[in-house]
């Protein structure tokens, strides 16, 4: 569903709420053209104690230390970014949605320094289904290898959520789509896996749960680290700074990816071949489970992750 289609008309940019069609930027911004801006991706649930932001104060963090390696200065406190968002919620009146926050080098000049150009500010949101689909939570989905690889740490910060590397991910998605998948693995400079376009991704064997470690090039995922604690609580054990190599994807019984957008997404298949029996695994529903509980508020636990609008 494209933007025009939905129910959504305020943004939220550098202190204030404007109408969504006038939430515009020069076409010569820094950030449009060298990629130099930071975001995040968060989830608002409707629960039964109404709006909750999905571990917001987390987000918030990763969305700060994220400037850091550009010299970016966010002129917003956290209560204020958090204050914004919360009232974008209310005033749409949305009961769940997909939040999305955003820093960048703004319009002043055009050098490939962004000394000169102001940090602007903006928060959107809007409703937002299951990312890879409704089909995709309880099936799963088909992906492949990407001929692409994951820029290494040493190149660009991989644990920054920066707007411009993303092209790396457009190109790994859009090619595993091109050849009739539903998205992407990559793998890092070794060769080793190390995520998905826009998720983290978790390896079942023998009952056991493997992620690649931060070395490995990928982001530090949120629900990365939410499904690794909701696991370890469920009782499973979970080794989360492995490297995991491409033929042990073949061997997996039970492949998922977790992220914001994506949540809890099962694999069935890469590059064809059949990932256990080819449908949702047994430990990767119940961690599923688990989490569509946890962040519908179908139990009291983990209570400090969720920021309420009221």
């Amino acid at each position: 569903m494209g933007f025009d289609e939905m129910d959504v008309d305020t943004i939220w940019m550098d202190g204030e709420f404007v109408d969504w069609d006038d939430a515009q930027i020069h076409v010569l911004t820094h950030g449009l053209h060298y990629g130099s801006g930071v975001f995040e991706g968060a989830r608002c649930y409707d629960t039964e104690e109404g709006p909750a932001i999905f571990r917001w104060e987390e987000h918030l963090e990763r969305l700060f230390q994220s400037a850091k390696p550009y010299d970016m200065e966010i002129d917003f406190s956290k209560a204020e970014l958090t204050e914004a968002t919360k009232e974008l919620i209310r005033r749409q009146e949305l009961s769940s949605c997909y939040i999305r926050p955003i820093a960048y080098y703004g319009y002043n000049s055009l050098g490939v320094s962004p000394k000169d150009c102001p940090t602007r500010v903006a928060i959107a949101a809007w409703p937002w289904g299951a990312y890879l689909g409704e089909d995709a939570l309880e099936n799963g989905i088909d992906v492949m290898i990407s001929s692409w690889r994951k820029h290494a740490s040493s190149q660009i910060p991989t644990n920054a959520k920066t707007t411009g590397l993303y092209v790396n991910s457009l190109l790994a998605g859009e090619e595993a789509r091109r050849n009739g998948y539903a998205e992407a693995i990559v793998l890092n400079k070794e060769g080793n896996v190390a995520e998905g376009p826009g998720e983290n991704l978790f390896l079942v064997r023998d009952g056991e749960l493997y992620t690649p470690g931060l070395s490995e090039s990928i982001l530090d995922g949120i629900t990365r680290d939410t499904v690794i604690e909701l696991a370890e609580d469920l009782g499973y054990t979970v080794h989360d700074n492995v490297s995991i190599s491409r033929g042990e994807l073949n061997t997996a019984d039970e492949l998922f990816f977790t992220g914001s957008a994506a949540e809890v997404t099962p694999i069935r298949k890469v590059d064809n071949v059949v990932i256990g029996d080819g449908s949702r695994g047994p430990i990767t529903e119940d961690i599923q489970s688990r989490f569509f509980d946890v962040v519908e508020r179908q139990t009291d636990e983990y209570d400090e992750w969720f920021e309420y609008v009221e």
